[in-house]
C-alpha cells in the first residue's frame, strides 16, 4: 500500500515529525485525545484569559531547534521572555544568575503547536485505545469502538506510560518505553484584581511543596487583565497528594506562595488547578525515538531525551529520519 502514516499525538513531538513526514511529501493523518494541539504546551481558557498551566517557556541549544525557533519568531507565535528571576531558598528570595534565553509562545503557548499544525490533517477528541496489526498495515481503535486506517506506519507521541500500552504489538519497545519513569506536577493558577506588589516575575524554589512559580503577565502577549501567577508543585509534593481534592491543592499552595511572596496577599478573586499525571520525565535519556522498522511502529517524546521542549521537537525530526530512512 502506498506510505500513509497515523501519528497519535499532536505535541511538539508529533507536529515536529509531521511536518518533517509532510515535508517529504508523505500523507499523514493525526489523532489526538484532546479538543486541541499542545500537549504539555497546552494553553487553558479560563475567565483570566489564556494561561500555560504545563511548560513555562523552554531554551534553544542544537543548532536545528534554534533554527525552528527563529522560524517561528519570523511567524510571531514565539518571543523572548526576560523575567526578573528570582531563586528562594530558605525562605530567602534573591536575584537568580541564570541568564539563558528564554522563549514563550505568544500570546500563549499553544500558538506554537497551532502553527506546526497548519492545515494537516488531525482527529481531535478520538482517544485512541488500540494499535491492531492486520497483514502487513496497521488499524486504531478508539475509546469508542471506531476503527481508523488501514496504515503502513504509526508513530505514537504520548507520554512513555500510554505509549507502552499502545505498543502491545511491539514487545520489545513496548518494554523499552516501560522503563522510562514519568513524574506527576499539580499546577494552580491564582488571579488577583489588583497586582501583587513584588518585581517577582519568575521563581526557583527549594525547600517548599513548590517547585516554580511565573506572573503571566509578564510574558510577552499577556500583559492584560487580572494579575495572574502559575504555581508548579514539586513531583515529590504531588505524588504525596495525587489524589487531594482540587480545593485542597489550591489551598496549600496559596499558603505556600504566600509565605515565599513577602508582600501582603488578598484573597485570590481567581482559582484553578490542573494534575498533570506524566509532567516530566524522572530522569533524562538517548533514545532519540524508538523504531521497529520492519513491522512500521516507531515511538517519539520529549522523554526520549532531555525531557525539555528541545527534547520532544528533536526527538520528533529522530523518529521521521528513521521512518523515512526505511522506505
Amino acid at each position: 500500500m502506498t506510505a500513509m502514516i497515523a501519528i497519535i499525538g499532536t505535541g511538539i513531538a508529533g507536529l515536529s515529525a509531521a511536518q518533517a513526514l509532510h515535508a517529504a511529501g508523505l500523507n499523514i493523518q493525526l489523532f489526538d485525545k484532546s479538543r486541541g494541539s499542545g500537549g504539555r504546551m497546552s494553553s487553558r481558557r479560563s475567565e483570566a484569559g489564556a494561561l500555560d498551566l504545563g511548560a513555562q517557556y523552554f531554551t534553544a541549544r542544537d543548532r536545528r531547534f534554534v533554527a525552528a525557533v527563529q522560524h517561528w519568531q519570523n511567524l510571531g507565535c514565539v518571543a523572548e521572555w526576560n523575567p526578573q528571576l528570582y531563586n528562594a531558598h530558605a525562605g530567602q528570595l534573591s536575584p537568580s544568575p541564570d541568564e539563558q534565553t528564554r522563549w514563550v509562545g505568544t500570546p500563549r503557548m499553544s500558538s506554537i503547536t497551532r502553527q506546526m499544525l497548519g492545515d494537516l490533517p488531525v482527529k481531535f477528541s478520538c482517544r485512541i485505545t488500540e494499535v491492531l496489526r492486520e497483514d502487513r498495515h496497521w488499524r486504531l481503535q478508539d475509546d469508542q469502538g471506531e476503527q481508523h486506517g488501514p496504515f503502513s506506519h504509526v508513530i505514537i507521541a504520548a507520554p512513555a506510560p500510554q505509549a507502552s500500552a499502545l505498543l502491545a504489538a511491539a514487545p520489545k519497545l513496548a518494554n523499552a518505553v516501560a522503563g522510562v519513569k514519568m513524574d506527576p506536577t499539580w499546577a494552580v493558577a491564582l488571579g488577583f484584581d489588583s497586582p501583587l506588589a513584588t518585581p517577582l516575575e519568575g521563581c526557583f524554589v527549594k525547600d517548599s511543596p513548590l517547585d516554580w512559580l511565573a506572573r503571566n503577565r509578564s510574558k510577552p502577549g499577556r500583559e492584560h487583565g487580572v494579575d495572574t501567577w502559575v504555581l508548579h508543585a514539586t513531583s515529590a509534593w504531588t505524588k504525596e497528594h495525587l489524589d487531594l481534592p482540587k480545593e485542597a491543592v489550591i489551598e496549600q499552595l496559596h499558603g505556600a506562595f504566600a509565605e515565599l511572596i513577602n508582600c501582603a496577599m488578598p484573597e485570590p478573586s481567581f482559582t484553578l488547578a490542573h494534575r498533570w499525571l506524566f509532567a516530566r520525565p524522572a530522569s533524562a535519556h538517548q533514545l532519540g525515538a524508538l523504531a521497529d522498522a520492519d513491522l512500521g511502529l516507531y515511538a517519539c517524546g520529549d522523554w526520549c531525551l532531555s525531557g525539555r521542549v528541545e527534547g520532544a521537537w528533536l526527538s520528533g525530526q529522530d523518529v521521521a529520519r528513521r521512518l523515512l530512512e526505511h522506505l
